[in-house]
C-alpha cells in the first residue's frame, strides 16, 4: 500500500462530504429522489466535480443517504427491543418507518426494489433493519398480538403501500397514522380484538 492510499481523506475532503450529505438531504426531500445534482452542489457551495469526486452517480448518493437511515432505524428497532412491550415496540417502529417512507418522493420504489436485490449497495442496510424490525414482529407475533401468518416481507409491504398512498395523493398525508393504525388493526389475531 502507498503512502497515499493509507492516508485518512483532507480536512476539507472530510467536511464536503457532510456537507454533501446535509444539503442532499433537504434537496431530495424537497425534489424526490431524482432531485438535481446541479442544484445540490451549488447549495452546498461546491462545484459539480466535486461532488462527482465523492459521489460518481446519483444512485450512490442516494445509496449513502438511504444506508444511513436504514442503519438509523435497525438501531431503533434493536432498542425497541429491549427498551419497549412487544405492542409498543412493534407500532413506534412502524410509525417510525412509515415517516421515513415519506421523507424522499420515490423512496418506495427504491425500498421495495432493494428488499430483493442482493447485487445493490443497500441491501446490507436493508436487510440488517428488516432483521431487526421481523424479530419486533417475531416478539409480538409470541406474545399473541399479531397474525401468525403475517410475514416481514407483509409488512414492509403493507407500510410501504401506506407511504406510496401518501407519496401520490397528498391530501391523504395527513392521514398517514390513521391508515397505519388501520393496517395494525388488521395484523391482530381475531380473537385479540382491538385495544
Amino acid at each position: 500500500m502507498t503512502e497515499k492510499q493509507t492516508r485518512a481523506p483532507r480536512l476539507d475532503a472530510r467536511r464536503n462530504h457532510a456537507r454533501i450529505l446535509e444539503v442532499a438531504h433537504a434537496v431530495v426531500a424537497e425534489q424526490g429522489t431524482q432531485a438535481s445534482l446541479r442544484d445540490i452542489a451549488r447549495r452546498a457551495g461546491i462545484g459539480l466535480g466535486t461532488l462527482y469526486r465523492h459521489f460518481p452517480t446519483r444512485d450512490e448518493l442516494l445509496e449513502t443517504l438511504l444506508g444511513e437511515r436504514f442503519d438509523r432505524l435497525a438501531a431503533t428497532a434493536a432498542a425497541l427491543e429491549t427498551t419497549h412491550t412487544p405492542a409498543d415496540a412493534l407500532t413506534e417502529w412502524l410509525a417510525e418507518y412509515a415517516a421515513f417512507t415519506t421523507v424522499y418522493r420515490g423512496l418506495t420504489s427504491s425500498v421495495m426494489a432493494t428488499l430483493e436485490d442482493e447485487n445493490s449497495s443497500l441491501h446490507a442496510s436493508c436487510l440488517a433493519m428488516r432483521q431487526t424490525a421481523g424479530r419486533l414482529l417475531s416478539n409480538a407475533q409470541q406474545a399473541g398480538l399479531v397474525r401468525s401468518d403475517v410475514t416481514g416481507i407483509d409488512l414492509f409491504a403493507l407500510v410501504n403501500a401506506v407511504g406510496w398512498i401518501a407519496e401520490q395523493a397528498p391530501s391523504l398525508s395527513a392521514r398517514r397514522d390513521h391508515l397505519l393504525g388501520l393496517v395494525l388493526d388488521g395484523l391482530r389475531p381475531a380473537a385479540a380484538g382491538r385495544p
